[in-house]
């Protein structure tokens, strides 16, 4: 059954019980925003973002992942648990975050934009890439592959999960969302749909600027401390290698820090990328070894005061201006 408009008395009831359906997009939340028609849970920024923007003053939106928090590790409290049985739809990608995947059934709608992103990059293959057998023997693509691939298997399912670091495939769930929204609030069926349409000509525009800026790349090889770029890289034909794997909490082994370094040598790649919410150790030990600069490349599956901008389209140009520079791009 699909739920709408909720009772006065059971919204402040799921207040007092859950702290949940703010317009702080926080799982600490207050009550539900004033005149929506929909209390929506999404799990981690993109997705937080992406329903805020289909769904504008109708929908109240909260996000389980707090800002700073790293989405790979979210755990649910008992308050996060009520939002989503007390929700009107969960947003989530299955796979992503395991215990999200444990109580998605206990919500009275969920929506998982796994098959609407098209994930096709495989995480033992993203996390291998570039420093395998074919460019350093046995000794590094045997460990790397055993040690990193099948424990991101195990992890996140066999798919790169990061599909929004590609506008082309972050469109597709912002076009999807706004049809679930409208299948479930017929009545503002039009204004999610035309907000959607909207978003998505914006990524468009988006990826048309990444397409003509990174076509013109004197370097194709793309060195980041988190395999989290997988699907940018593929959509704009760079070549990832990255130094930890796709959960960055996973520290490389000795072997993996001589493969990466040995392939920047090889390469002359000249930057290695860090992030926001990681430390930047690991990217600074490489770059120490091989001589190369460290710049700030943002995976979006957070934002916080020390991001580079505000929303995901101000970071995604970011993100573009720093691989402009980084792979010395015209």
């Amino acid at each position: 059954m699909l739920r709408l408009a909720v009772p006065l008395v059971a919204a402040a009831l799921a207040t007092s019980l859950a702290a949940c359906g703010s317009d702080s997009s926080t799982a600490d939340g207050a009550a539900k925003k004033d005149g929506a028609t929909l209390n929506v849970v999404t799990t981690f920024y993109p997705l937080q973002h992406a329903a805020e923007r289909v769904g504008g003053s109708t929908v109240s939106v909260t996000n389980l992942t707090k800002p700073g928090a790293d989405a790979h590790d979210l755990e649910l409290k008992p308050k996060d648990a009520a939002s989503i049985q007390q929700s009107s739809l969960l947003i989530y990608l299955k796979g992503f975050q395991p215990s999200v995947d444990a109580s998605a059934s206990s919500a009275p709608e969920s929506f998982d934009v796994s098959s609407t992103a098209n994930l096709s990059l495989h995480a033992d293959d993203v996390t291998k890439v570039g420093v395998d057998a074919h460019d350093h023997g046995d000794e590094h693509g045997d460990e790397q592959g055993d040690e990193q691939g099948d424990h991101e298997g195990h992890d996140h399912g066999i798919y790169d999960p990061h599909f929004w670091l590609d506008p082309v495939r972050y469109a597709s769930v912002v076009a999807a969302i706004g049809e679930r929204f409208s299948k479930q609030d017929p009545k503002n069926a039009s204004r999610y749909r035309s907000s959607a349409a909207t978003f998505v000509k914006e990524l468009t525009s988006l990826d048309g600027s990444f397409s003509s800026t990174l076509a013109t790349c004197t370097s194709r090889e793309l060195v980041t401390a988190h395999t989290a770029f997988g699907y940018l890289a593929d959509r704009y034909k760079l070549h990832q290698v990255g130094v930890t794997a796709i959960s960055p909490e996973q520290e490389p082994t000795p072997g993996r820090l001589k493969a990466v370094a040995d392939y920047v040598r090889k390469h002359k790649v000249t930057t290695i990328y860090t992030e926001v919410l990681t430390s930047p150790a690991v990217a600074e030990t490489v770059a120490k070894q091989t001589g190369a600069k460290v710049a700030l490349l943002d995976p979006l599956e957070g934002l916080t005061d020390k991001s580079p901008a505000k929303d995901y389209v101000s970071v995604m140009k970011a993100n573009l201006q720093a691989l402009k520079k980084g792979q010395s791009c015209r």
